[in-house]
C-alpha cells in the first residue's frame, strides 16, 4: 500500500511540476506580447507624433444604403448578343449570284472583288469547322468566331460547313444555312465558295469587312 501511495504522489508531483511549466510558458509569452504591443504603439508614436482624441461631435451615424451590384457587363453582352441574332427564317436565294458557287456581295462591293476572292488572292487568315454541329451549336460558333475575327481584324476566313452527305436525304442543311446566316452580318462583305484545295463545295471563303477594300 505504502508503495502504491508513494507511486501516487510521484504522478501527482510530475502533473503538478507540468502545470507550473505551463504556466511559466504561458505567462512568459503573455509578457513578451506585452512588450512588443508597447514597442509597436511607441514607434507609432515616434512616427505619428502626438495625435489628440477627436471631440464627439454627438452626430448620428445614418445607414447608407448601397446600391445594388448590377450585372452591368452582362447586360451589355445580351445586347450584343441580340443585335448579331441569325435567324433562320431570311430567304438569301434572291441576294445571291447566280453562278455554281451562289457567290454574295453586299451592296456597294464590285464584282471585281468576288472575282479576286475566287481566285483566291486574300490571304486566309483563320478557319472555322461547323462540319457535323447541330444547327444551333453551329449558329453559335460562326457568330462568336465572326466576333473574335473582327476583334482581331482579320479581312478573309474560311468558313467549312461541309457538303451534307451525312445529312439525311444528303441534303446539305446546313450550307444553306451557313449562307444566310453570313448574308445577315454587317462585317461580312462577300463570300463565294471555296476553290477545290481550300474545301470546295464543302465551304466559303468569307471576305470581312476592314480598312480599304480594293
Amino acid at each position: 500500500m505504502k508503495l502504491r501511495a508513494l507511486s501516487e504522489l510521484k504522478a501527482l508531483k510530475m502533473q503538478l511540476d507540468h502545470a507550473r511549466r505551463e504556466a511559466a510558458e504561458l505567462e512568459a509569452q503573455q509578457r513578451a506580447l506585452e512588450q512588443r504591443q508597447l514597442r509597436e504603439r511607441e514607434l507609432f508614436a515616434r512616427s505619428v507624433g502626438p495625435v489628440h482624441r477627436l471631440k464627439d461631435r454627438r452626430l448620428a451615424e445614418l445607414q447608407r444604403h448601397l446600391p445594388l451590384p448590377l450585372p452591368r457587363q452582362r447586360e451589355l453582352d445580351e445586347r450584343a448578343a441580340l443585335r448579331e441574332a441569325l435567324s433562320d427564317e431570311m430567304d438569301v436565294e434572291r441576294l445571291l449570284e447566280t453562278d455554281e458557287g451562289l457567290s454574295f456581295r453586299r451592296k456597294g462591293i464590285g464584282p471585281d472583288v468576288l472575282k479576286r476572292l475566287r481566285r483566291g488572292e486574300w490571304a486566309i487568315q483563320a478557319e472555322v469547322d461547323l462540319h457535323g454541329l447541330r444547327r444551333d451549336e453551329a449558329r453559335e460558333r460562326l457568330g462568336g468566331f465572326l466576333r473574335e475575327a473582327e476583334r482581331q481584324g482579320f479581312r478573309c476566313v474560311r468558313v467549312v460547313h461541309g457538303k451534307g452527305l451525312g445529312s439525311p436525304g444528303r441534303t446539305p442543311v446546313l450550307k444553306g444555312k451557313v449562307r444566310a446566316w453570313l448574308v445577315q452580318k454587317a462585317d461580312v462583305l462577300a463570300f463565294t465558295q471555296a476553290r477545290g484545295p481550300e474545301g470546295g463545295a464543302g465551304a466559303l471563303i468569307v471576305l470581312l469587312k476592314g480598312q480599304t477594300t480594293s
